[in-house]
């Protein structure tokens, strides 16, 4: 059975599981939310039928793909789909609804399971995303915004647990957004921050506002979404203002990763070498390797990241709603920020 992709979106909840047959390379890409992977092709035997289908003939390719497609098939009915019930109710894609998604489909049914086959297949999916994200409705934004260090990522989390609507983009990317931002791990690819994006929005009432932090158009590697960016770019905007001791101390905190690891912290302080004379970074490669992370963080708020959010504000006029200030970031100072800021947004329903 066709579904479109209008129809999985409406109801989710009519399919149990969610199965992409694409190769590992391809659902790593991105996928559907909550899909898992069976693929039908590895990444090899798919290179190796594309090359046939190109060079030699696409009759001999379609034949030897179409053995792989069966031998792999069972091999997954023989272990992640041997223990599924008569009642069980999948949907199966692949990239265009093609033929991997259908003969996969077509064994499973032969089998008795009500197998539906998502209509047009993942680029379905991601014209959707792209629809909606590139040239959609804009949601109700209102960024939270402050110099470094002002705890903006850890105020939505404790904003998203007292049930404020929360984006948060750095997450969503694996990345904390500054040249010292990089996550274990890595990043996810262009198309499967989209996905994760699109997909925090499917869970918003969009009639009331959405809190995201203050970010260039740039997370990391991954560009903003022009729709988000836009938003963003016109939203009204809710300042944290606090001083630079009390951020120094919070950041020397959330950075613990990256202080335990001095050769890291070292290569991205390198990695400022084009801003800054080599002086300054000698200076501050000095408390990096003292352990003196207190003082270093203190300092590049003060000379590399305070001046470059100021000429950025004094470049852009920004309508802001409210301001808040804590003494300190530490626990106390903290859930004070989040219980104000909370109170005020329930204020905007």
């Amino acid at each position: 059975m066709k579904i479109s992709i209008d129809a999985f979106n409406a109801d989710r909840a009519a399919f149990d599981t969610i199965i992409d047959v694409r190769s590992p390379a391809e659902f790593a890409d991105d996928h559907l939310p909550g899909a898992v992977n069976l693929p039908v092709l590895s990444d090899e035997e798919r290179a190796e039928v594309g090359a046939i289908y190109v060079r030699e003939d696409p009759f001999k390719a379609r034949k030897i793909g179409a053995a792989l497609v069966a031998r792999n098939t069972a091999g997954h009915l023989q272990g992640a789909l041997q223990d599924k019930p008569g009642a069980w109710r999948p949907l199966v894609y692949c990239w265009r609804g093609g033929q991997r998604s259908g003969s996969f489909a077509t064994i499973l049914s032969e089998i008795g399971w009500r197998v539906g086959v998502l209509d047009g297949g993942y680029k379905s999916y991601r014209r959707a995303v792209q629809a909606q994200l590139y040239g959609g409705a804009p949601p109700r934004l209102i960024v939270l915004d402050g110099d470094t260090g002002t705890g903006k990522t850890e105020l939505l989390h404790r904003l998203a647990d007292r049930g404020a609507q929360t984006l948060d983009l750095e997450g969503l990317a694996n990345h904390r957004g500054s040249i010292f931002g990089r996550q274990p791990g890595g990043q996810p690819s262009q198309k499967a921050f989209e996905s994760a994006i699109a997909e925090a929005l499917r869970g918003f009432d969009m009639q009331r506002p959405i809190l995201v932090e203050a970010e260039s158009a740039k997370v990391g590697r991954l560009n903003i979404p022009p729709v988000i960016w836009g938003a963003m770019e016109t939203a009204p905007r809710l300042v944290l203002d606090i001083c630079a001791k009390a951020r120094a101390a919070y950041l020397a905190d959330a950075y613990s990763d990256l202080v335990q690891d001095n050769a890291r912290l070292c290569e991205r302080i390198e990695a400022l070498r084009q801003y800054h004379p080599a002086g300054t970074i000698t200076r501050w490669l000095e408390l990096a390797e003292d352990g003196a992370h207190e003082a270093l963080a203190r300092t590049l708020i003060e000379d590399h990241y305070d001046p470059r959010y100021r000429r950025e504000r004094n470049r852009h006029g920004r309508r802001v709603l409210a301001e808040f200030n804590a003494a300190a970031l530490d626990e106390n100072g903290l859930r004070t920020l989040a219980d104000a800021i909370g109170n005020y947004l329930k204020t905007l329903d």
